[in-house]
């Protein structure tokens, strides 16, 4: 396991009551696959909260990724749903538990709010 890895998984509840709001209400199982080896975290989501544990099961949801992959998208650098549609991770059950998680992840590096970009651009314009 990386260290950018635990030090993600540490932020989680700090950071909760900004990002989880709304539907997430379940446990989410990620597996992190690296060689022959899965590291398991259980992530516990509540509207606002979430807590955080190094089980297995029982979960709403089962996400795999590779550890390498899990890397790339603590670092914004690649996107969740994308690698899920591409096989590059699979993921079964409560598929709300992902989406909700995934607001974890930054953004891709350089990017921008399209609602920002245009009211800059209307204030040019008027």
């Amino acid at each position: 396991m990386t260290e950018a890895t635990e030090r993600f998984f540490e932020s989680l509840p700090a950071r909760a009551p900004a990002v989880l709001r709304g539907l997430a209400d379940g446990t989410l199982q990620i597996d992190l696959g690296t060689g022959n080896r899965t590291e398991h975290w259980l992530v516990r989501m509540r509207p606002g909260a979430v807590e955080v544990s190094r089980n297995r099961g029982p979960a709403d949801a089962i996400w795999y990724s590779s550890v390498e992959l899990f890397d790339r998208l603590i670092a914004g650098e690649a996107q969740g749903i994308a690698a899920v549609l591409r096989n590059e991770s699979t993921f079964s059950g409560n598929v709300v538990l992902f989406l909700a998680f995934r607001r974890f992840f930054p953004d891709p590096p350089g990017t921008r709010d399209p609602r920002e970009v245009a009211r800059k651009a209307a204030g040019r314009l008027g």
